[in-house]
């Protein structure tokens, strides 16, 4: 089977993005275990704990991405370069757990993928 890559580079909220990569993700791991899911950019955002999406009037989906493991979801990577730009401390209680990469080390990574999906 082939591995299958999932890249988040859009903030929350702001568009459909994020919500319809999430249910790709969890649609296509019923196909595959060869999965990975990677953060980077404002991608980096959905992944914040304590987010309140309901004050714009949108579904909080965010809380979804912490049972990725549930689906045997586990190889998921955060551009750590993309949290220094934010101001984002890296001890962040993330909402998942994920590996931090420096820029090189997450497109090495990357690259292991037969396919790619950006969202």
């Amino acid at each position: 089977m082939k591995r299958v890559a999932f890249v988040f580079t859009q903030p929350p909220h702001g568009s459909a993005a994020g919500r319809e990569g999430l249910d790709a993700l969890l649609a296509m791991s019923a196909l595959t275990d060869e999965i990975g899911v990677f953060f980077i950019s404002d991608g980096v955002l959905q992944l914040l704990p304590h987010q309140q999406p309901d004050l714009i009037l949108m579904r909080n989906y965010i809380a979804t991405f912490g049972v990725l493991p549930l689906y045997d979801v586990e190889r998921c990577y955060l551009c750590r370069s993309s949290l220094q730009r934010r101001g984002i401390p890296e001890n962040t209680n993330w909402v998942l757990d994920v590996e931090l990469l420096t820029p090189d080390a997450w497109r090495s990574a990357l690259n292991t993928y037969d396919a790619v999906l950006t969202f």
